[in-house]
């Protein structure tokens, strides 16, 4: 199968339009669940290059009684498939497909999720990494009181010799649930690593769900979880990350293992525009 990408420039008009897209639409549930459990790097797949992820997660303490219609996750496997495509070096789109499974509950579709993202080109040159990604998606009631939720991702890291450091300030809304009325959620996350030998690195993962913006919860309701993790280079078209994950408040699930594994496929190749043909004598 073969593909033609058009070479496509960052207009720098875009980025006032990009600002304004985030504050007029943050009339933006509690993040990113037990599903994808990932700090986001600023990087974005090459053009003609396909990523395809497996994020399993397994929560090992959670919670056992159904809250609002919504089943317990303790002992429930979340595998989630990620598909993301690079259009250019600015711009790549991912889509989810959430599933889960459980002893009693059968394994069950959970929902889908669309992400495009945009991020500030290498040929600027900035000082940190750059990019802001948006997701909208929709996940069944049994799974998330929340049903359709939408979010807006901007990601800054930095690699800064053997120390790695990311941070996404996530804001993010319901549509239909009963967090519509909170308005607009912050559920930050962050990542440090550090590079233990050319291929291994340890780090500490952080995921946060605090509540509207306008007035954090109490701290008794807000979602901590710190997750020491490992990173381990295969090759450059592999990814995978493990984790377990240790809840810090009641509101948290107390204790949750996650993997990602990543491979990097080039289904197309960006357009090649043809040499023109010499001119007759």
């Amino acid at each position: 199968m073969s593909m033609k990408f058009c070479e496509l420039s960052f207009p720098s008009r875009l980025l006032p339009a990009l600002a304004a897209i985030v504050l007029c639409c943050a009339p933006f549930v509690h993040a990113q669940g037990n599903y994808e459990v990932q700090v986001y790097g600023s990087d974005t797949i090459a053009p003609g290059h396909t990523m395809v992820e497996l994020h399993t997660n397994f929560t090992a303490e959670g919670t056992t009684t159904k809250i609002g219609g919504v089943l317990p996750d303790q002992h429930q496997i979340h595998a989630t498939v990620e598909i993301t495509q690079g259009f250019n070096d600015w711009f790549e789109t991912g889509f989810y497909i959430f599933t889960s499974g459980a002893s009693g509950q059968g394994y069950k579709w959970v929902g889908d999720h669309i992400r495009p993202r945009v991020r500030v080109p290498e040929k600027w040159h900035w000082p940190v990494g750059v990019s802001l990604s948006t997701e909208i998606g929709y996940q069944r009631p049994i799974f998330s009181a929340d049903t359709w939720t939408w979010e807006i991702r901007p990601i800054v890291d930095k690699q800064m010799g053997h120390w790695y450091a990311a941070f996404n300030p996530a804001l993010e809304r319901s549509f239909h649930g009963p967090s519509v009325h909170e308005g607009v959620g912050f559920s930050p996350s962050a990542k440090v690593a550090y590079s233990l030998t050319r291929r291994l690195s340890a780090g500490l993962e952080y995921y946060g769900s605090l509540g509207s913006i306008t007035g954090f919860d109490p701290i008794r309701q807000q979602q901590q979880q710190f997750v020491p993790s490992i990173d381990y280079d295969f090759g450059p078209n592999w990814e995978f990350n493990l984790g377990v994950g240790l809840g810090a408040t009641r509101s948290t699930d107390h204790i949750l293992v996650k993997a990602i594994l990543g491979r990097r496929f080039r289904f197309a190749t960006p357009h090649m525009h043809a040499k023109p043909l010499p001119e007759a004598l």
